[in-house]
């Protein structure tokens, strides 16, 4: 009798409570895409549509306790990192994965899309020097590229400069999310350490409705780098995801702020691959 897997994804992330972002969007994406998830919560944050009011930091032989429970049984295929607001955090989970070889997908999250500040700054030049070295892509929005960058990003042309700029980190290549540009196009600029960048377009579309859209993508990407995608095409299929997924609930009302995106719109069942 043949035996079978579920292509698994970890996320190493922080909790809302509110349900639009973090380990919940991670997990709901996981699920919509036909991955099995698996999660490490680095924190518990009170929060909702309209905002973050507290944060709660997991403490560190928690969080590792958590990843290395994952990895040593379930053996993720990929892991999508979130917010990890404390460099201690910053420090406990670059120290556990070193210790595997799976491809990373960092999303550095510094603002929530209420504009509520959710890492430390002590944090932000130590997450760059032990984190995002042992990213595949990391997937910062134009907020987080100009605190890494240490530029002002106004264009595709100054997202590609602040993209170069980033890549010096170490990371293996950079999706920066042009998301907050205004106009009627979106334009991400992917760009690896040895390649040609690559500009992804869609049409902006008019929601309310954007909590959690970051977290989505980077959850996105891992689920089908553990589908077994290649990471340009990883990062197609992602965008194409979180595009259908905010079209889909524009319409919907949830809480009085920012509401979450459709994830379930198109669930995919659980993948099965066949065990060696």
């Amino acid at each position: 009798m043949k035996t079978y897997k579920y292509p698994a994804v970890l996320t190493i992330a922080g909790s809302d409570s509110g349900g639009g972002a973090g380990i919940q969007a991670d997990l709901k994406t996981f699920s919509a895409l036909g991955c099995f998830g698996t999660s490490a919560i680095t924190a518990i944050t009170v929060q909702n549509t309209r905002g973050v009011t507290g944060i709660h930091s997991i403490p560190t032989e928690v969080v590792q306790g958590q990843i290395k429970a994952v990895m040593e049984d379930i053996k993720p295929a990929a892991i999508k990192i979130g917010m990890v607001h404390s460099p201690e955090l910053v420090q406990a989970i670059a120290e556990v994965l070193r210790q595997y070889q799976v491809p990373v997908v960092l999303d550095p999250v510094m603002v929530a899309t209420s504009g509520d500040k959710l890492m430390q700054d002590e944090t932000i030049s130590l997450l760059q020097q032990v984190l995002f070295p042992l990213a595949l892509v990391a997937t910062p929005n134009l907020d987080e590229a100009n605190i890494l960058s240490d530029l002002e990003i106004r264009n595709v042309d100054e997202m590609k400069i602040a993209a170069q700029k980033i890549l010096q980190t170490g990371c293996g290549s950079v999706l920066l999310k042009g998301g907050h540009l205004q106009g009627p196009r979106l334009y991400d600029v992917y760009q690896p350490q040895h390649g040609e960048v690559q500009v992804f377009e869609s049409e902006a579309i008019q929601s309310q409705n954007t909590h959690g859209t970051g977290c989505t993508l980077s959850s996105a990407i891992a689920a089908y780098l553990s589908l077994g995608f290649p990471i340009t095409h990883a990062i197609a299929q992602a965008r194409a995801y979180v595009y259908e997924a905010i079209d889909q609930g524009k319409d919907v009302k949830t809480g009085e702020g920012h509401g979450p995106l459709n994830h379930f719109f198109h669930p995919q069942p659980l993948q099965k691959h066949e065990l060696e």
